[in-house]
C-alpha cells in the first residue's frame, strides 16, 4: 500500500504510463523511481506528480520526455574493464566452439557496450560469425545507440578502458574525428539488430550464447528481476553465458541453481545442462 500521499501518486503515474503507453515501471525498485521521478517534476516545473500525470497522457511529447528520466543512459565503452578481459581470455574460448553465435545486450542504453563487444570480437576474429541484437524500451536511446556518436572528450576514457580489456589493436582504429565528436564506422554495426525490448513484458525471441545485461536490473524490485533471469535463462543453451553488473548477483533468484559461476568476481555465470 502506498505510504503517503506522494506514493500514491507515483503508484498512479506509472499505472497511467503502463496503461497509456505500455511502458511497465511498476515493479522497478520504488525508491529509485521515486528519485527519477522528483527530479523530472522538478526540472520540468510541475507542481505535483499528478499534474506531471496529466501531462503524460494528454501533452505530446512528453513520453519521450519521461523516459529520459526513468531509464538509465550513463555508461562508458569497455565499462569495468576486468568484464571485457574476463569474456576476451575466459569465455571467447569457448565460444569458438559454436560455428555461429548470437549475443544480447539487454538494455543496451547508447550503444557504448554493444560497439565494445563488437570490437572485442572483431579482435578475437568471431566477428563475422556473430549477430548482436542490442535492445532497450528507451526509442530515442536506440536512435543514439544506432548512430554510434559520442562526444570527443569520452574517448580518452573508453580508450583507456579498451587498453585495460587487453585489447589488441587502437581504439581509434574504429572511429572518425568530426567536430569534437567520434563517429564509430558503420562496419561495427554490420552485424547488429537494434530492437525495442522490454524486460518486463516481453518474452524471448531467439537463442543466444552469450546475454550481457550490466546494470540494469539494479533498478528492478525482486520480482522483476526474477522474471528477466528467467528470460536469460529461456534464452540461452547448455553452457551458454550470462554477464551481469558488479553489484548484479543470481543469489536470490529462482533460476540460480540453473547456472554456475564462471568468473564469479566479473559476474559471469554459465548455464548448466537441465
Amino acid at each position: 500500500m502506498p505510504e503517503s500521499l506522494e506514493d500514491l501518486e507515483i503508484q498512479l503515474l506509472l499505472e497511467a504510463l503502463y496503461q497509456r503507453y505500455h511502458f511497465d515501471f511498476r515493479h522497478y525498485a520504488r525508491a529509485s523511481i521515486k528519485r527519477r521521478l522528483t527530479q523530472a517534476r522538478d526540472q520540468m516545473g510541475f507542481a505535483s506528480f499528478s499534474a506531471m500525470q496529466a501531462a503524460l497522457l494528454h501533452e505530446p511529447g512528453m513520453l519521450s520526455r519521461m523516459l529520459g528520466y526513468l531509464t538509465v543512459q550513463v555508461s562508458e565503452m569497455f565499462r569495468d574493464p576486468g568484464y571485457f578481459r574476463a569474456l576476451r581470455e575466459k569465455v571467447i574460448p569457448h565460444l569458438r566452439t559454436w560455428p555461429s553465435l548470437k549475443v544480447w545486450v539487454a538494455g543496451c542504453s547508447h550503444g557504448e557496450e554493444v560497439y565494445s563487444l563488437a570490437i572485442l570480437f572483431k579482435e578475437e576474429g568471431l566477428y563475422e560469425r556473430t549477430l548482436f541484437y542490442a535492445t532497450d524500451i528507451n526509442p530515442e536511446a536506440l536512435r543514439a545507440a544506432e548512430a554510434g556518436v559520442y562526444a570527443m572528450d569520452r574517448i580518452r576514457r573508453f580508450t583507456e578502458n579498451h587498453q585495460k580489456s587487453g585489447g589488441r589493436s587502437s581504439l581509434s582504429d574504429y572511429y572518425t574525428a568530426d567536430y569534437g565528436r567520434a563517429v564509430f564506422d558503420k562496419s561495427l554495426r554490420e552485424r547488429v539488430v537494434f530492437s525495442d525490448h522490454s524486460l518486463v513484458t516481453d518474452a524471448v525471441f531467439a537463442e543466444m550464447q552469450l546475454v550481457s545485461c550490466r546494470n540494469v536490473m539494479i533498478y528492478f524490485d525482486r520480482e522483476l528481476q526474477d522474471r528477466a533471469i528467467g528470460l536469460f535463462h529461456d534464452t540461452l543453451p547448455r553452457n551458454g553465458f550470462l554477464g551481469l553488473g558488479s553489484r548484479e548477483s543470481l543469489r536470490f533468484s529462482s533460476h540460480a541453481r540453473a547456472f554456475t559461476e564462471f568468473v564469479g568476481d566479473e559476474k559471469i555465470y554459465r548455464k548448466q545442462a537441465a
